[in-house]
């Protein structure tokens, strides 16, 4: 290449500048109505309205009562790195302030049709200016009694090639809304308004206490598990609103983490908060929590991502232990238990064995804990501890197979391995050599080790089966082939369940899901919903809780809720099994497709043949 085809550098345009920008910091409309919300706040504002029109490409227009801007200083708004947030460098290093890069104004007038209406406090009258494409078009007077309006048109006309990656107007909606909520619960003195499509979707009253507020986004069997802690330990303070175990949900969507009420999203406060809970929780499984972490603004950096979505802290360990030690507070508070269901009698044929768990979300069992203080440890160090407790009951049995006689399930008093009594050994292992063989397999059930494994021999292998993952994996089976059929059971009378508004989404979403499952749903105005079928294997309780654990969002899709209920559903370790339960078990188990795994991805069976055994040994 000659040198008179290599590349000169040149200083870019203004307007080119403030696009490439503007692709930092504005990725979607939802964007802009956190930029400009956040200002709204920055000003003072007690009152903030906002006003999306299709999904936020037509129109955004936020208005506020804040103090507003003067008429000679509007052009220095809609300038790159023009700020009244900074005045020298040691002020970078303790921001207070949502907005202080003078970066979001310019950037989006350089995508947008923008045009910004102030009074500033004191001032006589109001002014105006439009930019278009990152260049003033106008400005003067303009009539508006207080505060500041800005409206943005036709969002990214003039880049279309970002247009294309915006999802649909519904989903643009979505993103808007949950930006406001996340900006509304941080500033409960506020009050919030949203309209869009020219329909009022959200009015929030100012000085809200956070559950009154949350129960605008939230359902209600999410906000009713809600616990409140305040935790604060050399200087660091969190507090908030964390969800019972018992409520959680298969998505992290309502994990909300603040820090000096700012929205952030932060690995290291979602460890803090995962370790909190840490036995309480499937691995797929989420709680709902709210939490605003309060440090001093020069211990944390909130200038390391053009959106300020990601902080840095000064003291991680601190902000670790302060975050875990909040959430443990609410935990200890928590009254409700995992539930505690109950198995079919042993007159139930044992294919009714998944069609008796399947769906249910049976309400937990309350138990009263009243420490006399607030406490910064959990009540449980694990959820085999949470379990243990309340004691589920252990003398409710599986359902026997029907395919095993009666002379075949009795067994004679002169045992010769163990005798009749349970042999204990080191306070750990239980159980008896039964010697059953199963039909029809090479497997003879010996018995039960530690209330939660089941002991095999298979030929000459030694097997343990895990009873809890085991039993998961059947129930999922039978909701998996029972719930797909579209077969429906009319009820006479329907069943009617008042929606919340975010419930109303929830089921357009999953309504040919729902229906394909059995469930014959019809809308009734826009917050009840009337169940004129459910499937032929659940009675019209289980339906309704069914449903209500559906809408609530427990679960990405439809089969990590039947995940989640399978587990919740399944027998516990630490449960005894009598010899017949243990063998109804074991019987439908074989029988089942993807046996050798639960649904979580943990082995449900351990084989050692006699090689491994030797090696344990060390006899190898």
């Amino acid at each position: 290449m000659s040198v008179g085809t290599l590349p000169v550098i040149r200083v870019l345009p203004a307007g080119l500048k403030n696009q490439i920008a503007a692709g930092e910091v504005v990725e979607r409309p939802s964007s802009v109505v956190k930029e400009l919300v956040e200002n709204s706040l920055d000003a003072g504002a007690s009152r903030v309205d906002v006003t999306v029109e299709k999904g936020g490409r037509a129109l955004i227009l936020v208005q506020d009562n804040g103090f507003g801007i003067a008429a000679n200083q509007l052009s220095l708004a809609v300038t790159r790195h023009a700020t009244s947030k900074i005045q020298r460098f040691e002020d970078i290093t303790s921001i207070g302030s949502f907005g202080f890069r003078g970066e979001a104004l310019p950037s989006i007038a350089s995508v947008s049709r923008f045009t910004m209406t102030s009074c500033h406090e004191g001032a006589d009258e109001a002014a105006f200016i439009e930019v278009r494409g990152g260049e003033i078009e106008g400005e003067g007077p303009a009539a508006l009694a207080a505060g500041t309006r800005v409206e943005v048109r036709d969002l990214f006309g003039n880049t279309p090639a970002r247009l294309k990656f915006l999802k649909t107007e519904v989903t643009e909606n979505k993103r808007c809304q949950e930006t406001l909520m996340r900006i509304s619960l941080a500033h409960l003195h506020a009050g919030f308004s949203l309209t869009m499509g020219g329909r009022e979707a959200l009015r929030l009253p100012p000085d809200q206490e956070l559950s009154a507020r949350l129960k605008t986004f939230w359902p209600p069997v999410v906000c009713e598990g809600l616990r409140p802690f305040d935790f604060e330990r050399e200087g660091y303070r969190a507090h908030g609103v964390a969800g019972s175990p018992a409520t959680a949900q298969g998505r992290g969507d309502r994990i909300l983490l603040y820090v000096n009420g700012r929205s952030v999203q932060d690995k290291m406060m979602l460890s803090a908060v995962r370790q909190a809970y840490r036995g309480m929780l499937l691995s797929r499984e989420y709680p709902q929590i709210v939490l605003f972490l309060e440090v001093p603004n020069e211990e944390v950096d909130v200038n390391v991502h053009p959106a300020k979505l990601e902080v840095r802290f000064l003291e991680e360990s601190r902000v670790f232990s302060t975050i875990r030690g909040g959430v443990m507070q609410a935990l200890s508070f928590a009254e409700e238990a995992p539930p505690v269901l109950p198995h079919p009698g042993h007159s139930r044929p044992l294919e009714n064995i998944g069609n008796d768990y399947a769906g249910t979300g049976a309400a937990p069992v309350k138990r009263s804990h009243q420490p006399s203080a607030l406490r910064s440890e959990p009540k449980f160090a694990t959820y085999r501890e949470y379990q243990q407790d309340y004691n589920p009951p252990k003398d409710i049995p599986l359902p026997v197979p029907p395919s095993r006689t009666s002379s075949e399930r009795v067994f004679s008093d002169d045992r010769t391995e163990f005798g009749t009594h349970e042999t204990h050994i080191s306070g750990a292992v239980a159980g008896r050599a039964e010697g059953v063989t199963l039909a029809g397999t090479n497997y003879t059930y010996l018995g039960q080790v530690a209330d939660t494994y089941l002991v095999l021999r298979q030929g000459e292998s030694l097997v343990l089966i895990d009873q809890h993952a085991a039993h998961e994996r059947v129930l999922l089976a039978a909701m998996r082939e029972a719930r797909t059929k579209g077969d429906s059971q009319p009820l006479a009378l329907p069943l009617e369940i008042t929606l919340h508004p975010s419930e109303v989404d929830v089921l357009l979403g999953v309504k040919d899901d729902l229906k394909s499952m059995g469930f014959l749903l019809e809308l009734d105005g826009p917050a009840k919903v009337l169940v004129r079928g459910i499937p032929p294997t659940l009675d019209t309780g289980k339906a309704r809780e069914y449903l209500v654990d559906a809408l609530a969002e427990k679960a990405k899709t439809l089969d990590d809720l039947w995940t989640m209920m399978s587990c919740k559903t399944a027998i516990k370790a630490g449960q005894a099994l009598a010899v017949d339960e243990a063998l109804a078990l074991l019987d439908v188990w074989l029988q089942t497709p993807e046996r050798d795994f639960c649904p979580h991805g943990r082995p449900v069976v351990v084989r050692w043949n006699p090689l491994d055994l030797e090696k344990l040994f060390k006899r190898k």
